[in-house]
Parts: structure tokens; sequence; C-alpha cells
């Protein structure tokens, strides 16, 4: 190329910092002179990126939240559109954050700069007509899982399944002995970790219930340990008041952070569905996935939903491999008898083992490297690059 390679990147998250980090350094391996802008965090900083706008301003979560900043949001968008309109990238990438990044795309697309969006927002599994509006905005979608590129290629859509970064972090056999010894928890003890989300409104959901079941649990087996990692000190300060006002008759531990060593320490896992649910696969051990939202919205959304299974694990092996415990059914009687068969059954939890660690190499081998040459092979489709 006789000009550098320009890119704009749009990261509304700390996940999608960490995404938008690690593809920058490997184009940078292909295009050293590479310059990119746009929105992103302190580790897309750190690979030379310029970030035009704080990337916290687009960290919003719940419809009331996001009603309340809606100007400020709009305003954004309107002034990177206006900008890259002037002056055109060679390429926009926008990573997660679908309700702002792909009507950013779609803007961008329209007048002939080429985009990509990078992490499949969940069209496979509610309002799949979505997909033609995806089709419209994006010229390539790059997919942490392979159940997403699937959907994509059934509905024409070019699409690279690049694999999730998280499993090239944790090893295929975890260390249970060494995030014991870690922690402070003994080698012959029963661990249960409990994580009832990263977000207030999934905490004071699911807080109390597992907990509940955890004190039924307790009267059960009484010698049962509990480990809750706290995702920030909000979390630890709402989790501690909760524990000392209810729960002091019960041996349960607050962690601050530390959520791959707790759940590695741990015999099971109750835990609520997301992302961490991929990490408990990631660490090999058997869980219940729990999940609760306010009972308008899951009306709304459950009248929506297409596909089967919630969780990760199921989704990934198209099977029902743990129990997913829904809204009503959230109670301390059903999650403590589910977290029993995990206890009961060494057998179960063995096939499990087999099948998360299958799961788990399907996964691997370098996101961020195939997600470039994925990058890549657009551009030079494009002629872009030679």
């Amino acid at each position: 190329m006789s000009a550098p390679l320009r890119i704009a990147i749009v990261a509304g998250e700390a996940s999608g910092d960490i995404l938008g980090a690690r593809l920058l350094a490997e184009l940078k391996q292909r295009f050293p002179d590479l310059q990119a802008e746009g929105i992103g965090g302190e580790l897309m900083q750190a690979e030379g990126f310029h970030s035009l706008f704080p990337m916290e301003r687009l960290s919003v979560m719940g419809l009331t939240e996001v009603l309340g900043r809606l100007p400020e949001l709009l305003g954004i968008r309107r002034r990177l559109v206006q900008r890259w309109r002037l002056a055109p990238p060679d390429l926009v990438i926008g990573i997660d954050a679908p309700d702002f990044t792909l009507r950013l795309e779609r803007k961008l697309h329209d007048v002939g700069i080429n985009t990509v969006h990078y992490v499949s927002p969940s069209v496979w599994a509610w309002r799949r007509k979505r997909v033609e509006g995806i089709k419209r905005s994006t010229d390539l979608m790059l997919t942490l899982f392979p159940f997403e590129a699937d959907f994509y290629r059934d509905n024409q859509q070019r699409v690279a399944f690049v694999g999730h970064p998280l499993a090239d972090q944790f090893p295929l056999e975890p260390d249970t002995q060494a995030a014991r010894e870690a922690l402070g928890v003994a080698e012959d003890a029963c661990v249960i970790a409990l994580l009832p989300g990263s977000r207030g409104g999934e905490v004071g959901r699911l807080a109390l219930p597992f907990l509940q079941a955890a004190r039924l649990l307790h009267s059960r087996r009484p010698t049962v340990e509990f480990l809750i990692p706290a995702a920030n000190q909000a979390r630890f300060d709402s989790l501690q008041t909760l524990i000392q006002t209810q729960f002091t008759d019960l041996p349960v531990r607050l962690v601050l952070k530390q959520s791959d060593r707790v759940m590695t320490a741990s015999n099971a896992i109750l835990i609520a569905s997301g992302t961490a649910t991929l990490e408990a696969l990631f660490c090999k051990k058997p869980m219940v996935v729990a999940y609760k939202m306010a009972p308008l919205t899951y009306r709304i959304i459950s009248s929506m939903v297409k596909s089967r299974w919630i969780s990760l694990p199921n989704l990934l092996a198209q099977a029902t491999l743990v129990p997913e415990v829904l809204q009503d059914d959230v109670t301390p009687e059903r999650l403590c008898n589910e977290l029993e068969h995990w206890l009961s059954d060494p057998v179960a939890c063995q096939q499990l083992t087999e099948t998360y660690t299958q799961i788990h190499q399907s996964l691997r081998g370098g996101a961020s490297q195939r997600a470039a040459d994925a990058v890549e092979a657009l551009l030079r489709d494009k002629q872009v690059v030679l």
C-alpha cells in the first residue's frame, strides 16, 4: 500500500476493549503503519489506538438507563458518522454493543465504507429477522462460536468463526489443587462456588435465592463450604451486607474478583447465565445455571426467543449438559436439588468433564489471529490491500 491502512473501531465495554486490543496487535504485525481510531479503552489505547470518546460513555445497561442517555449516545454516533464520511477509513469494525455499532455500521456501509462486526448478537436465538439488517450493515461477521457461524452461512452472510479468546487463557486441565492453596481451601473440602452475576440487577435478583439454596444444602451436607467471588467492590459490599444480616450461620466466604480461581477450586457451581458459564466450562466444573428478569421483561423476551437453551454450555453442545433454572423456578429447593445431583453422581460429572474438554478444544487456536486473517482476506477481496 502507498498509504498506511486506516481503520476505525468502536468497542462499547471492557470485553470489547480486550478483543479490540488483541485484534489490533495482530493487525499491526501485518500492517506496521496501521492507524486506528474510534472508541476504545485502555488496552486498545496501549496498542496505539486513538479514542475519540471515553469508552465508558457507551457502557449502558437496561432500558431506563439507555433512555436517560439516549441524546448523548445519538450525538456520539452522529459525530462519528460525520467524521468518517468526511475522511473515510479503509475499514470500520464494530465490536459487540450491537444496538450502537450495527446502526453505525449501516450508515457507513451505505456510503461505501467496508464494515466488520465482531461478536454476533443473539440473532440466532430471538428476533431472527434482524439478520437482514445485519446483512445490509456489514461485509463480514466474526463469531466466537461455531453455531453462530452456521446460522449466518445459512442466511448468506459472509462470516468467519474465530473461536473465543478465553479458550486460550484457560488450560485444558485446570489445577484445582493450586487454586485451593491460593484461596486457603483444604484439599479435601467440598466447595460450592456461588456466582449470582456481575451486574447490580442480577445480584439483586439472584443472591438471595442462591444463599438460601446454600443454607438448605448445608443443612443436608454440614461439611460443605461456599465461596462467592464478587465482580467488583460495589458487588462485594452489597453481598457482604446481605450475608452479615441474614446468613451469619452459613460457612460462606466472599472473595473480591478471582472468579476463575474460585470456580477452579470448587466441586460444583451455582451460576447466573452469561459469559461466566463459559469460564465455568473451561474450569471443567459441573454447574447449575439460573436466571431471573423483571416479570414484564421476561414475558416479552420469552415470547420472542427461538432457542431451546440460554446457557453457553448447552448452546455449544446443542444438548442439555447442565440444568437451566429460570424465573419462577429459581427457588432454594430447586437449586439445592440440582446441586445435590452433581455432588451425588461422580460418573455424570466425569462424562460432563469429557464433553467440556471437547468443546474447549474446539474454541482454542488463536481467536485474534483468526479474526485478523478474516479481516485481511476481506481487505484483499475489496482491493484495499494487495
